[in-house]
Formats: structure tokens, C-alpha cells, sequence
């Protein structure tokens, strides 16, 4: 059986991976980290979408750990004004994580991405 997948949810895909990828290199996340936030993807998986963007077709649950990075990422740069420490926050000690940074907080679980997101949509008044 062949399914077809409709283009909009390739370019949403496609799209999705991309804006990823600039917040994982603005972050320096390592291939590993990147791989490890979006749910454990496999590498021969992960190699193919960034070899191939516009023939991505991510599940449901990858898109939403997408969702909560991208959602990190906006309500960092609009805590703080200058993008430097924005990006450079989550490799901080946080005493809100027990001590560890958000970075190594978001790869515990997929609960810890979400509880990241959460506390920093707090703090900007969201």
C-alpha cells in the first residue's frame, strides 16, 4: 500500500526541521542532544531528514517536541533582549532544575521539555 503524504504537511515538515536546526546550532546542541529532544530518533532517521528536509514526514509527537522547542526558544529571546544570553541561558545552572541547566533538563524527558517551556512561559507572563 502506498500512501501519499499531502505537500503541506511536507512543507510543514520541512519547515519545522529547518527552524529546529537554527535553534539547535544557536543552542550548540550536539547531533546526539538534537536526536534525544525530539524523542530518541534514530540516527539513519535523523540523517535522512536533514539530507532531505521536503521529504520529512514527522510524527505527531516529534512535531509537538518541536512545538515546545521552538516555544523555549521565543520566550528566551523575550525574557531577555540580548539574543547572546537568551541563547546561551540554557547551558546556565538553574536552582529551578535542581542545579542542572535547562539544556540537560529539556533531554531528561520528554515531561522535562514540557515543564522547561512551562516555567519559562511563567516567567515571561504568558
Amino acid at each position: 500500500m502506498n500512501v501519499t503524504v499531502p505537500a503541506r504537511t511536507n512543507q510543514r515538515d520541512r519547515v519545522a526541521l529547518q527552524a529546529f536546526e537554527r535553534i539547535a546550532a544557536a543552542w550548540h546542541l550536539s547531533i546526539l542532544d538534537q536526536r534525544t529532544v525530539l524523542g530518541g530518533v534514530p540516527k539513519t532517521t535523523y540523517d535522512r531528514w536533514r539530507r532531505r528536509p521536503e521529504s520529512s514526514n514527522l510524527a505527531p509527537d516529534t512535531m509537538e517536541r518541536v512545538s515546545h522547542v521552538l516555544g523555549i526558544y521565543k520566550a528566551l529571546h523575550v525574557i531577555f533582549t540580548d539574543a547572546a544570553h537568551a541563547d546561551s541561558w540554557i547551558d546556565e545552572p538553574n536552582s529551578r532544575f535542581g542545579g542542572a541547566t535547562a539544556k540537560a533538563h529539556m533531554l531528561g524527558s520528554f515531561t522535562q521539555l514540557v515543564e522547561t517551556r512551562r516555567y519559562l512561559d511563567a516567567v515571561r507572563g504568558s
